[in-house]
């Protein structure tokens, strides 16, 4: 039986999509299928809480934080796992996203080794999360406090996921109804997110 052609992803139409609220995500065939999840996770950077725990392993400095440094690869080792929606036509649409400025990684290294990272889609005043992994301790929540950091500077008020990430870290955020991008950003929330 020939094998099925993997359905491929139009960047114009990905982009387009997010900034609706919309994201895509392939089913164990390759069938892409596009989601407007209600309620998603959101992460109000203010809101933000590091455990003493990991504030301990950001304080050693154990890991080299870097960005944009080895995009492909973290996708390619955000899908190593039994079940993803992240197949070939996913890591070469996004890849083109990352090459045009939209798409961004946030890698930990140690000793000149990729241990955990995270990428997404930046626009407008929203980062999008897509997903995470991790080969040592805390090395993605690492990650993700660094983007948090980061993204403060440049007034980026919320960092969006598009689907309620399995890491306790993310499913204990705060849950909001899909937002536009196109309109003003999400009121104030007052619950804190908690890194362990």
């Amino acid at each position: 039986m020939p094998r099925k052609r993997l359905q491929q992803l139009d960047p114009i139409m990905v982009i387009n999509a997010y900034a609706q609220g919309i994201f895509p995500m392939a089913d164990h065939h390759g069938t892409i299928h596009w989601y407007a999840p209600d309620p998603r996770a959101i992460l109000e950077h203010d809101n933000l809480h590091i455990s003493r725990s990991l504030g301990a392993t950001i304080r050693k400095g154990i890991y080299q934080i870097r960005t944009d440094t080895a995009f492909e690869t973290v996708m390619r080792l955000c899908s190593a796992r039994e079940q993803t929606w992240i197949n070939k036509s996913f890591i070469a649409t996004y890849t083109q996203l990352h090459h045009a400025g939209l798409a961004h990684s946030v890698e930990a290294w140690k000793d000149d080794i990729l241990v955990g990272g995270l990428y997404g889609i930046a626009l407008r005043a929203a980062f999008m999360g897509e997903s995470m992994f991790s080969h040592t301790t805390d090395a993605s929540k690492v990650c993700l406090v660094s983007l948090v950091h980061h993204l403060k500077a440049p007034g980026i008020s919320t960092t969006r996921y598009t689907i309620s990430h399995p890491t306790p870290a993310i499913a204990r955020g705060n849950r909001n109804p899909p937002l536009s991008l196109r309109a003003s950003p999400a009121p104030g929330i007052t619950k804190k997110l908690h890194v362990e």
